[in-house]
């Protein structure tokens, strides 16, 4: 059954199609990695991570957090979890005694370029229908969720009160 039948597209809202994309994304990449020890979360922290350290960069707790856009005690307590597993180290940041930084381990290292290329395979058959990683309609598609993302909301409560 194709997408726009299967997701009622016709008469969706913007809200609900992007609702309805990032959970079958999110569900895709837990699935994905799970055989890897790492849930979805986890990929994105040690995927931002490997780059950020590819980079020369490493990075504290809160870089992270506000570079993935997860909130900072979700970061820490994923990065406990990943620390346990030995995939990343937490040292407290010579400049900053409160930060801490985090950096890949060894073993850090391997699963996360194993799950990159896992990811990678993924997101090229989410890609197909617009022709593929470096087609032109995937470079407009990620111009366009660029632009929503840096759009700022706000988030002042707005709604109607009752009578």
């Amino acid at each position: 059954m194709p997408m726009s039948e299967s997701s009622g597209s016709e008469r969706a809202t913007p809200g609900y199609l992007v609702w309805r994309l990032s959970t079958k994304w999110r569900v895709a990449v837990d699935r994905a990695v799970a055989p890897l020890g790492l849930t979805h979360a986890q990929y994105s922290l040690v995927a931002s991570l490997h780059g950020m350290q590819r980079a020369g960069e490493r990075p504290s707790q809160r870089r992270l957090a506000d570079h993935t856009g997860l909130e900072p005690l979700y970061v820490s307590k994923l990065a406990r979890a990943l620390e346990s597993a030995e995939l990343i180290e937490r040292t407290r940041d010579p400049r900053d005694p409160r930060a801490v930084q985090l950096a890949l381990t060894e073993q850090g290292q391997d699963v996360t370029r194993r799950a990159v290329q896992v990811v990678q395979r993924l997101l090229e058959q989410l890609l197909q229908p617009l022709g593929g990683l470096d087609s032109a309609r995937t470079q407009t598609f990620k111009s366009e969720l660029a632009l929503l993302l840096d759009t700022p909301l706000d988030f002042t409560d707005e709604t109607p009160q009752e009578q």
